[in-house]
C-alpha cells in the first residue's frame, strides 16, 4: 500500500475525532472535550502536511514538534479532568 493513502486515511480519521469532539464541547462547554478537538485537529494539520510531502521527513523537528504539542493537550485534558476541585 502507498503511505500517502494511509497517512490521508489518519488524517481524515483525525479530522472525524475532531468534529466529534467539538460537537461534545459544543452542547458540555467542557474544556476537556476542546482540548481533545485541538489535539485532534493538530495530527490533522500534521498527517496532511506528511502526505503533502515526502512522508521521509516524518523525523523533522516540525512534524515532530505538532505531535508533542498534541499529545501534551492530551496529558493536560485528561489531568484536568482528574485533579481534585
Amino acid at each position: 500500500m502507498n503511505n500517502n493513502f494511509l497517512l490521508g486515511v489518519l488524517a481524515m480519521a483525525s479530522f472525524v475525532a475532531t468534529l466529534f469532539f467539538l460537537k461534545f464541547w459544543r452542547s458540555t462547554h467542557d474544556r476537556f472535550f476542546l482540548l481533545f478537538a485541538g489535539a485532534f485537529g493538530i495530527e490533522t494539520i500534521g498527517r496532511t502536511g506528511l502526505a503533502l510531502t515526502n512522508p521521509s521527513l516524518e523525523s523533522f523537528p516540525t512534524f515532530y514538534l505538532m505531535r508533542l504539542v498534541a499529545f501534551g493537550l492530551i496529558f493536560v485534558a485528561v489531568f484536568d479532568k482528574n485533579r481534585a476541585k
